[in-house]
């Protein structure tokens, strides 16, 4: 039976996943494993919600701001690295905390990811010149016939995953929905996940409050130091794309704004969905107290102990 135990915190972005992390970090004297892929950026850190030097000083964490927006870097690298660093992590202590919002990074550490086999960089290439050319739709209606059954699960309005699937299925001959769900990566540790929550209208209202406190952090002085380089991947992302339509000449500052806030509440809508998914997260009001979500913890691990 397993004695490490990885407690995985979850829940859209402005809920306090930060301050619970690192509350329970201090509770059990351990670590945080950062599972937020935008926050491993070191040029992106306001509009990532870095944690600050405070916070950062306050608990030890592993995957901020470690590599650059010019890294080939991608989940099967985070999985690989935070595997080790977890293995490294649990010699001094069998409770580590893992804090992030992005839901396929940290899937990727708990369940490990579905093996896919090598694309061809050629079929790529010809399928984002098909959506420049074509437009998103015909490529929607490629993957209804090679793989109706991802079709119907897929986020259709993504590009991204559209795209990704029907290399898949080019290259491979086979649908990408085959590949999907294989038995799950043995791990060394349990998990325990905790999901934290509000309101819809209060989750809004603090990203509302986030973005504006961004705005007068520098936001845009960042976003202008990046304007250069804007066409690189991890630079494809809310908070950015918006200041850079800005400064391009095509929104006003005002408009920017206001798109970086309804783009972070889609963001956080499609948070919660996949979050939501996974029958094992224990979910908590945003509000309740470290002390009774310790004491859930400990109950959760006294019983497995027991058992």
């Amino acid at each position: 039976m397993n004695t490490n135990y990885l407690i995985n915190i979850v829940g859209p972005t402005a809920i306090g996943k930060t301050s619970l992390a690192i509350q329970l970090a201090n509770k059990f004297d351990t670590e945080i494993i950062s599972a937020d892929s935008r926050q491993f950026y070191k040029e992106m850190r306001i509009g990532t919600a870095v944690p600050s030097a405070d916070e950062l000083q306050a608990a030890k964490h592993h995957f901020i701001q470690h590599i650059s927006i010019e890294d080939n870097y991608n989940v099967g690298d985070f999985e690989s690295e935070a595997i080790q660093k977890l293995d490294e992590l649990f010699q001094n202590n069998n409770i580590v905390i893992m804090v992030g919002g992005s839901g396929l990074y940290t899937k990727s550490v708990l369940e490990g990811l579905d093996y896919f086999p090598e694309v061809s960089l050629e079929i790529r290439q010809e399928l984002n010149l098909k959506l420049e050319k074509e437009g998103l739709d015909t490529l929607q209606q490629q993957l209804h016939k090679l793989d109706p059954d991802y079709y119907k699960i897929v986020d259709l309005e993504n590009p991204h995953r559209v795209i990704r699937a029907l290399e898949v299925c080019i290259s491979s001959g086979n649908p990408y929905s085959s590949y999907l769900n294989q038995p799950k990566k043995k791990r060394n540790f349990t998990a325990i996940s905790i999901g934290l929550s509000a309101d819809r209208e209060i989750i809004y209202d603090r990203i509302n409050e986030r973005v504006d406190l961004m705005i007068d952090e520098g936001l845009l002085d960042e976003a202008e130091g990046l304007f250069t380089k804007r066409e690189l991947n991890a630079l494809n992302t809310v908070g950015y794309k918006e200041l850079f339509a800005f400064l391009e000449g095509k929104d006003s500052l005002e408009t920017a704004v206001s798109e970086i806030k309804k783009n972070t509440r889609r963001f956080a809508k499609r948070q919660l969905t996949w979050f939501r998914k996974d029958r094992e997260t224990n979910w908590f009001e945003y509000k309740t107290p470290v002390e009774e979500i310790q004491q859930f913890i400990d109950s959760k691990i006294s019983d497995r102990s027991h058992s």
